[in-house]
């Protein structure tokens, strides 16, 4: 359970009452989640979603994110909003972490995504990219192409324990990326981690989009690309192009693509594999003994990037 950190019942009554959100019923920590400390929290009034930010997440970033929820809600996207306690202030401090009260949002995230789900997905990633164009705020994505060599670095001395020839392999792919990486596309602010796990649904209708703490300015397309790598492989890891197909073409309904978006394709879904598979790799091999969450297999990706290594156009994802 990806709870670190433990909130004593008096201490979330006395957060609380810094809010005009009710008095305190019942709380429960989330599962899921990796980097921060969730809670389901109901009040009288209703119920939110506590967060305490740990020590992976920059705090100085926190105001780029929760301003970003509230500038997406106020265009129409729908994703949690943090609440302003009594002056005014969006982000608080509990048990000694940062933290933030958001708004919940109905619905559940898709075990097994199909065809309706991505096709839903894509139109409303193209809505968040345009609702986002005039937000203000600046973070630079911190695990692109000039990330992932240090983080790999560091692990690359263990990885042919997992698979022979592994890190060799690897370390050509980042030299390849590095030198080819696409320069001069349309940027914007995207998510970044747009996995299944961070968009809900009911029934086949997409209800939001969580889980912002990735969110940054980069290349538009490189969202869709993250996409493609969470949404598009079937759990043999074989590549669903009737899937990709409906993500592509809703999100190119609602935001078309350039032909430099169109080019690069393939080459940025095989960079977002990368990224995942470096911190996926960095995290298998630094996992601590007892530690709540367990990590997830880094093999997954790197079978992910060989095969958009193969990929020769976008027109091989279903796009025309």
């Amino acid at each position: 359970m990806a709870v670190y950190t433990e909130v004593p019942d008096e201490e979330l009554a006395g957060f609380l009452a810094d809010y005009d959100a009710g008095t305190l019923l019942s709380f429960k920590g989330i599962a899921e989640g990796v980097e921060n400390t969730n809670y389901i929290v109901h009040t009288d009034r209703g119920s939110y979603i506590l967060t305490l930010y740990e020590k992976r997440v920059d705090p100085q970033d926190l105001p780029f994110f929760l301003d970003l929820m509230e500038h997406l809600s106020d265009k129409g996207v729908t994703c949690p909003v943090p609440l302003h306690d009594r002056k005014g202030q969006a982000l608080s401090t509990l048990c000694g972490r940062p933290a933030a009260l958001m708004t919940f949002l109905e619905g559940v995230w898709v075990r097994k995504p199909h065809v309706e789900h991505c096709r839903a997905l894509g139109s409303t990633m193209a809505a968040m990219h345009k609702a986002a164009l005039d937000f203000s705020g600046e973070r630079r994505n911190a695990l692109s192409v000039d990330d992932w060599r240090p983080i790999f670095a560091s692990v690359a001395d263990r990885a042919d324990t997992l698979q022979a020839g592994l890190a060799e392999e690897m370390e050509a792919e980042i030299t390849f990326l590095e030198a080819n990486w696409p320069e001069d596309l349309p940027t914007g602010i995207i998510h970044a981690d747009m996995f299944p796990d961070n968009v809900f649904f009911l029934n086949s209708r997409l209800s939001g989009i969580i889980d912002f703490y990735f969110a940054c300015r980069d290349a538009l397309a490189y969202d869709i690309a993250v996409c493609l790598n969470a949404w598009c492989f079937e759990p043999d890891l074989s590549f669903n192009v009737t899937k990709a197909r409906a993500m592509l073409t809703a999100y190119a309904g609602r935001r078309r693509l350039t032909d430099a978006e169109y080019a690069a394709m393939p080459l940025l879904a095989r960079g977002a594999a990368m990224r995942f598979f470096v911190t996926r790799l960095y995290d298998w091999l630094n996992h601590p003994p007892g530690a709540f969450v367990r990590p997830k297999d880094p093999l997954e990706y790197a079978k992910r990037i060989r095969f958009h290594r193969s990929v020769g156009s976008t027109g091989e994802y279903g796009l025309d």
